[in-house]
């Protein structure tokens, strides 16, 4: 021990070691340095790890409050938005590009829409006619005059229509009314262009397309014939339709001042099974005959008793005709637009080949057998599934 003149510190003297052992000494003193320097490294980690859990915190009841629908489902893919999103704004936006002539259009009416529309447009046996009523004056002014006439036997859909777009979109969308949106974009302009052609719009050798559509709207007959009610967008406007309070002296019990007969109760299928389960509306049970009086009651006040019945398990052959809208154009009991199912039965009766033949129709179709309006192929049905629809109806369809 010594004392440094300096500042008179005491000063450990220590004792030469090998050069072997001198390294030794500096390894271990590194060591341990990078030993504290990891022991820091961790605490600063999870010091930080802490710090983030403990500013997350507050996070999590909000997170664990969440509504439970909120995280169902998943985001539209592109492809399933575009198959959707295929609406015509009355500016055309949204309208594809593409082309059809009137003569193209012809024949895809003669193939696809004469059944239901007649030939020109004209017919009224199943749907209101599309094509009729206008004038080229009415062209000239965009309003159509037969509109103001109290006398005018039927309006039509070219009367009524103001904006082209909306026939595009229609007949895109919904037409035919069996295959809706099987028709190609050339093919709903060659309708379009059709129907304008039989209404004196546009001339035999037009072709309509995307780049003229425009100019074409500035001809339709009923153009300027939009009327705006002040009521629907202004606050103070009065409204279209006029309603009166019913919150005093109301009846307790309903009576029906109408009946659907008894033999029309099925023809567009059972009613009841044609409801949303969600809801106070439900539909009559139509296969059952129509409730007694004294069960009206009991069910209005609600001390009846109905049992539930119980959903099919198999799909049978009635729910297969729904789906197919069999329903749409034939009833069980009664002509619609086509003949009755049992009326089908009733000339089949007896003949052993009767089942292949139906089935046949059913797939390909046909025309004359019941008249002018022929029966669209349904070649979306399985050769399996329109035998058994045979066999229902020559069973009588029950």
């Amino acid at each position: 021990m010594f004392r440094s003149p300096e500042r008179m510190r005491p000063v450990r003297s220590f004792p030469r070691f090998p050069i072997a052992l001198r390294s030794i000494a500096v390894r271990s003193i590194a060591l341990r340095s990078i030993t504290l320097r990891s022991i820091a490294m961790r605490s600063i980690a999870m010091g930080s790890i802490a710090v983030l859990f403990f500013a997350l915190l507050p996070a999590i009841p909000a997170l664990a409050s969440d509504k439970p629908w909120m995280h169902l489902g998943r985001a539209a893919t592109p492809a399933e938005v575009k198959a959707w999103d295929i609406d015509v704004r009355a500016d055309f936006r949204g309208l594809p590009k593409g082309a059809g002539s009137v003569s193209m259009g012809e024949e895809v009416w003669e193939a696809k829409c004469t059944s239901c529309h007649g030939t020109f447009g004209e017919s009224n046996e199943v749907f209101t006619p599309i094509v009729g009523g206008t004038t080229r004056k009415d062209i000239e002014t965009g309003l159509v005059a037969n509109l103001a006439r109290s006398d005018y036997p039927q309006r039509t859909t070219l009367m009524k229509l103001s904006t082209l777009s909306t026939l595009w979109d229609y007949i895109n969308r919904a037409m035919p009314w069996n295959e809706p949106k099987s028709l190609k974009v050339d093919e709903v302009y060659a309708v379009v262009a059709y129907i304008l052609h039989l209404a004196e719009v546009v001339p035999a050798d037009f072709t309509l397309s995307d780049s003229n559509i425009a100019q074409v709207q500035k001809r339709i007959p009923n153009r300027n014939g939009k009327v705006m009610f002040a009521g629907l967008w202004d606050l103070k406007g009065k409204p279209d339709v006029q309603g009166e309070l019913c919150f005093t002296q109301c009846k307790v019990l309903a009576q029906a001042t109408s009946i659907l007969p008894e033999f029309a109760r099925n023809a567009h299928g059972n009613l009841a099974e044609q409801n949303r389960l969600l809801g106070p509306s439900r539909g009559a049970d139509t296969t059952r005959p129509a409730l007694s009086e004294p069960l009206k009651v009991a069910i209005a006040s609600g001390t009846a008793q109905l049992p539930r019945v119980a959903a099919p398990s198999a799909k049978t052959p009635a729910m297969m005709a729904r789906e197919q809208n069999c329903l749409a154009c034939h009833g069980i009991q009664s002509k619609m637009v086509g003949p009755a199912l049992r009326e089908v039965a009733g000339r089949y009766k007896g003949n052993v080949n009767a089942e292949g033949i139906l089935a046949e129709r059913i797939l390909k179709g046909g025309s004359g057998n019941w008249g002018p309006i022929p029966m669209p192929a349904q070649p979306q049905v399985s050769g399996d599934d329109a035998r058994t629809l045979a066999r229902w109806i020559l069973a009588g369809a029950q």
